[in-house]
């Protein structure tokens, strides 16, 4: 019988560390992931005839119904690499942990704040980018509408908590986790992150999240470490759903608008941002290169090969 985890360790997702597919094994994993946003959108639709029959409320899917919604898209996924990683275990598969502690030199406190000034930084860096993209849809933006002005309380929970855990679980720790054992890391970390772009489901937020989703498998490489990609993945939404709250600048869709378009201050602004980013990437990179090779445990190992289809 494989062995547990040592009693201490902080895992946040240890139910699934015997769960690291090869690329068919994946893609029946994928598939899992599908159906449950199926049912999601069936239960979506429910709601919309519920209300209209005067059975719920009628606000009641845009102020409550992501609540349930949206982590159900998630659970037939869940179940399936739970399972899977139980059975795993009873053949004395190897344990690869989706959540390590390789934070170097620097320790856990330091790179938390390292890279919650690097996802800041990035966020305004890329706010020029939603300039070139073509005016959102209605759909979508009711859509938006619906995450970042709801009850506040829901949006925190669904945009700050739910969406970290899930979405991280999902494409660095499964997914990513798993490229790893079938080819280079560079690939791993684009394939993942071009998941995550896919699962916003639009243009406008798919592309900023495809590029947030490089740096955040760039981090999971290098440390193992799921907590910090969902700080940092929390940190990205609280500060877009903070600013959707702020009466003043809640109106304005880009902080070029907001600071009068391509100003002195935007530009020194964006300068800034830029050096803070790099100084992030630097130090990062130097004090948690002795935890990068030496982080096996949190990554596919070639034994697995006998997980294939599994």
């Amino acid at each position: 019988m494989a062995g547990r985890a040592r009693r201490g360790d902080f895992n946040l997702m240890s139910s699934f560390d015997y769960y690291s597919p090869k690329l068919k094994g994946l893609l029946g994993f994928v598939l899992m992931f599908l159906l449950g946003v199926l049912i999601a959108n069936m239960l979506g639709v429910g709601f919309v005839f519920a209300s209209m029959k005067g059975v719920l409320p009628q606000n009641f899917l845009m102020e409550y119904g992501q609540l349930i919604i949206y982590p159900l898209m998630f659970i037939p996924a869940m179940m399936f690499a739970a399972s899977r990683s139980r059975r795993n275990q009873l053949f004395d598969l190897p344990r690869k942990p989706l959540d390590g502690n390789g934070f170097g030199r620097m320790g856990g406190i330091l790179c938390a704040l390292c890279v919650s000034m690097l996802t800041l930084s990035m966020a305004f860096l890329l706010d020029p980018l939603s300039l070139v993209l073509p005016p959102m849809d209605e759909k979508t933006r009711a859509a938006m509408e619906m995450m970042l002005h709801g009850p506040l309380l829901v949006n925190l929970l669904c945009v700050s908590i739910m969406a970290p855990i899930f979405e991280e679980w999902l494409c660095r720790g499964i997914i990513m986790r798993s490229l790893l054992g079938v080819g280079r890391p560079w690939v791993a970390i684009v394939l993942s992150s071009a998941f995550f772009a896919l699962i916003h489901f639009n243009l406008w937020q798919a592309i900023p999240a495809f590029i947030i989703g490089l740096l955040l498998g760039w981090v999971y490489y290098r440390t193992g470490s799921l907590k910090l990609t969902m700080l940092m993945h929390c940190v990205n939404n609280t500060f877009s759903l903070a600013i959707s709250r702020i009466p003043s600048l809640k109106d304005y869709e880009t902080f070029n608008e907001m600071m009068g378009g391509w100003s002195v201050s935007y530009i020194v602004s964006l300068l800034g941002c830029l050096l803070v980013a790099a100084f992030c990437i630097y130090i990062f990179s130097r004090d948690t290169r002795a935890s990068a090779s030496g982080r096996e445990p949190s990554l596919p190992t070639s034994s697995s090969s006998s997980e294939e289809g599994m």
